[in-house]
């Protein structure tokens, strides 16, 4: 199947329901002389906010990339293919380590990308490599820490150990967890928990859970998510993330990062 383009809505595509409308590039072909390097890969949209006005240019891995193989004791998952079905086949075939992907919204390339998970659990405590235009690169080769890689360019397969003893006990803790985040639309956490505290705590320290402007709010079940009441805007969004970090700065000296990633 050939590269192909299609118009994308964002206020209806992306998890916090903003944005304006693209022609976005579908890939399905491994890239050969840097074509692609002008895209910015956006998967399912769940952790990103774009701006009606952006510039940039996006792009989406197709169905090409969308597989789950085994071979030699791995796991080899195109980075198309979405979480909830590689949870399924991990639960199908009693593989252990993935359980945490219950739902955790996304496709594998995006969270190959942020380093995402539950707490301690993420994606490269269990990665053997990933698979980019310049082939395959070792888990040792890479640099990735909490929530963030520097990869700076597009994966279209990440190669996983095989263990078996998919534990049931496992998922439905990582599903309980989930449930007490707010169900509204959001992009997920909205910023990274800082070194030895939770921006969440930060953030209901400084009066600014429950506080809305417009339709986006720092939500009342959870402050660190941004979550969209149904019209909420780009501009709502910022001012309260701009908010935050402002207020936390000068309460606790800390600079809030941003787990969202923002497009302008």
């Amino acid at each position: 199947m050939k590269n192909e383009t299609k118009t994308i809505d964002f206020k209806r595509y992306s998890s916090i329901h903003i944005g304006g409308t693209f022609e976005v590039l579908v890939i399905n072909e491994i890239e050969k002389e840097n074509e692609y390097q002008d895209f910015q890969i956006i998967g399912r949209a769940n952790n990103l906010l774009i701006s009606p006005n952006c510039k940039k240019k996006f792009a989406i891995l197709g169905e090409n990339f969308d597989y789950i193989e085994e071979k030699n004791s791995l796991i080899y998952v195109g980075c198309a293919t979405s979480s909830g079905k590689l949870l399924t086949y991990t639960r199908k075939n009693n593989i252990a380590n993935l359980e945490f992907l219950a739902k955790l919204p996304g496709n594998l390339g995006g969270l190959v990308k942020m380093n995402a998970g539950l707490k301690e659990w993420e994606v490269f405590n269990y990665i053997h490599s990933i698979k980019t235009k310049d082939g395959y690169i070792l888990k040792k080769d890479i640099d990735f820490s909490y929530r963030e890689t520097k990869i700076d360019t597009i994966v279209y397969e990440v190669v996983f150990h095989k263990e078996l003893g998919f534990s049931k006990e496992k998922q439905n803790e990582f599903v309980k967890m989930r449930d007490n985040q707010p169900q509204m639309a959001s992009a997920g956490s909205c910023f990274k928990n800082p070194k030895n505290d939770f921006a969440g705590r930060l953030i209901e320290a400084v009066g600014l859970k429950g506080h809305r402007i417009g339709d986006m709010e720092f939500s009342s079940t959870h402050a660190n998510f941004l979550v969209n009441h149904g019209d909420g805007t780009f501009e709502e969004a910022i001012s309260l993330i701009n908010l935050a970090k402002q207020k936390v700065k000068e309460e606790f000296g800390i600079e809030l990062e941003t787990e969202i990633i923002i497009f302008e």
